[in-house]
């Protein structure tokens, strides 16, 4: 399997595209693998880092979508090759993604509100506030995100309102 065994410097898993946010699809693309003995790749993957419970078989193309993936959660991803013996490369570079979809909201000892949300690349997230449930008003936007995170907000005026509720909007 030596003949396998650099593809690890060639196989690069990333986060091509994020179908939806409320979908919990991920979808990964990966380099090729130079070894003409590569006849395809193994996709792992689970929530604790270097822990991969969950494989998906890509066959001989280089990307695989994973579903069911839950919002709020980090899952970390590593390939491997294999070939027709069905002998397998070691462990590609792993990478984390955070699902997005999940909003936590926390009160300060100072009437502020925190609002923590994990972020997806490529788009740009409104937090709206309203006192009825009726009239949403923008209270606050992002950048359009370049990485996936958990991004934080504070409602510095939360305790101006008897009651105050918030959404998040995704763009």
């Amino acid at each position: 399997m030596n003949h396998i065994r650099y593809l690890l410097l060639v196989v690069f898993i990333s986060i091509a595209a994020l179908e939806k946010a409320h979908s919990q699809n991920v979808i990964l693309n990966w380099n090729a693998s130079a070894s003409l003995a590569v006849i395809g790749y193994n996709v792992y993957y689970g929530t604790n880092s270097g822990n991969y419970p969950y494989k998906i078989n890509a066959g001989n193309v280089m990307s695989a979508t994973v579903s069911n993936l839950i919002p709020g959660l980090t899952y970390y991803f590593a390939a491997t090759a294999y070939d027709a013996y069905g002998d397998e490369s070691g462990y590609s570079p792993e990478v984390s993604y955070i699902v997005p979809g999940l909003m936590t909201i926390g009160s300060g000892a100072s009437g502020t509100a925190t609002l923590q949300f994990p972020v997806a690349p490529g788009h740009w997230y409104e937090v709206q506030a309203t006192t009825d449930l009726q009239t949403w008003i923008s209270i606050w936007q992002s950048d359009v995100m370049a990485s996936n995170y958990w991004m934080q907000f504070v409602d510095p005026n939360a305790s101006s309102f008897p009651a105050r509720f918030y959404r998040l909007v995704l763009h």
